[in-house]
């Protein structure tokens, strides 16, 4: 890493968001609104910090046909403000695709369709992002009043910008099964469009595929889909696939009323409500692809060539890699008797997980406070609490389901709660101690 700059001086901007995935980028979106309306002296000063050199949002699964599971409704704004010109609609006629849209008659656009739409957002706003470039330190600094952020660029330089808030939005990680490892022949279902082309010139003869939610249920039938000469294994614990219940009282879950209701519950009533809503979201498959691929199955025995294979009440209790793929030894659960699938490719499609914000907030996680259980406490507008020696602002978009529920980071309130985080920082950003502080210069020691 190169040496970090001796000598910072500019301006505090008012907020400096670590990522610039969907969730950040309604929050860009949601300042924009504000800026707009307000005077010159009350506008936020914003910027965002992205790894990736484009944006982009789970490229790797943007599989041909897969639709949205939230309304297009649920964009990043129309849930917030219906008459943004950055909602979907506007996308739309911008593209010249509206009377299309409505004629198709469906909520649910495609994922790259939605992707495309999250994509001509960002260009609107891409003067407000840096890409290719990475947090590696939040330091509190001028009494905790502001914050001190280093940003590595994918050239190695280092820079340094003063800030009032944090907003980190780091998106989700691939999750694995204890022990395993990503290597040639074995990957994430996250990394699957990026990778398929690894076996152009090939010809797989097995597929194996372990995961029971709706993304192990998307790679089985695009893989199947796509190599017609291939055997498809599907390998899930469950005897079936469980249906997502998308119904309109259990959707409920979703609003933002569910937020306040949620944040305000007891303890024991929060781990209820997840406990009986889990199906809504978490391993959990849409109806109709498990019809799909049951009639396929189905239909494959009555033709008496059996390529795809459900391999339910099952588990994956070895992982070996030969010379040209992985020995995939999978057990039975009720008889525990194995087989061993030679496979080209494993993929595990295994669920994702929030990213860890302590890689990102250096010293600045340690005066996070933590209650009990070790979870972050965080207040309603999702301001992280901290020590007294930080009095500038820590936003999370995820990794709050402890205290808001299963909408800690998805779409669904993704316009809402970036008008919460926007509204706190106007407020606090009034209070006499964060308005007493100016533009300043730092002089600091960083050996």
């Amino acid at each position: 890493m190169s040496a970090a700059p001796t000598h910072v001086q500019g301006h505090v901007q008012d907020i400096l968001g670590i990522g610039f995935g969907p969730s950040n980028l309604a929050l860009a979106v949601a300042v924009e609104e504000h800026n707009r309306r307000c005077g010159e002296y009350e506008r936020l000063d914003v910027s965002f910090v992205e790894r990736k050199p484009r944006f982009g949002w789970h490229r790797g699964m943007l599989i041909e046909g897969t639709t949205m599971q939230v309304s297009f409704l649920k964009d990043l704004v129309t849930m917030r403000e219906p008459a943004s010109d950055f909602s979907f609609l506007s996308y739309l006629q911008d593209k010249g695709r509206l009377v299309d849209f409505i004629n198709h008659k469906t909520m649910f656009p495609t994922r790259v369709e939605y992707h495309d739409y999250l994509e001509w957002a960002a260009s609107r706003l891409e003067h407000l992002a840096q890409y290719d470039a990475e947090v590696i330190d939040v330091r509190p600094v001028q009494d905790g009043d502001v914050f001190e952020v280093l940003v590595r660029h994918g050239s190695g330089q280092v820079t340094a910008h003063l800030t009032r808030n944090i907003v980190v939005a780091v998106g989700l990680e691939a999750s694995l099964p204890p022990g395993a490892e990503l290597g040639d022949h074995v990957w994430h279902n996250l990394e699957l469009m990026h990778r398929i082309g690894e076996l152009d010139g090939t010809d797989p003869r097995r597929f194996t595929i372990v995961g029971a939610g709706q993304s192990a249920a998307e790679v089985t039938d695009y893989l199947h889909r796509s190599f017609p000469d291939a055997e498809v294994c599907s390998v899930f614990s469950r005897y079936g696939h469980t249906p997502a219940d998308d119904s309109p009282f259990a959707n409920r879950i979703f609003d933002p009323d569910a937020v306040d209701h949620f944040y305000s519950s007891p303890s024991g009533v929060k781990q209820m409500l997840m406990d009986y809503h889990r199906n809504t979201n978490y391993s959990v498959v849409d109806l109709e692809l498990i019809e799909q691929l049951y009639a396929r199955a189905y239909q494959e025995k009555v033709q008496g060539k059996e390529r795809l294979r459900m391999l339910n009440a099952s588990r994956v209790v070895d992982v070996e890699t030969t010379a040209d793929g992985v020995a995939v030894t999978v057990e039975f659960l009720p008889t525990g008797e194995r087989m061993v699938l030679d496979s080209d490719v494993l993929v595990y499609a295994t669920g994702c997980s929030p990213g860890d914000p302590g890689r990102f907030l250096g010293r600045t996680w340690d005066e996070c406070l933590r209650d009990a259980d070790g979870q972050v406490e965080v207040d309603r507008d999702y301001r992280v609490r901290t020590t007294g020696d930080v009095n500038g602002g820590v936003y999370f978009q995820g990794g709050t389901e402890h205290t808001h529920g299963i909408m800690s980071s998805l779409l669904s309130n993704g316009a809402v709660r970036a008008g919460d985080i926007r509204d706190s920082v106007l407020r606090y950003r009034n209070t006499p101690r964060a308005a007493a502080h100016p533009d300043y210069a730092l002089t600091a020691d960083r050996a």
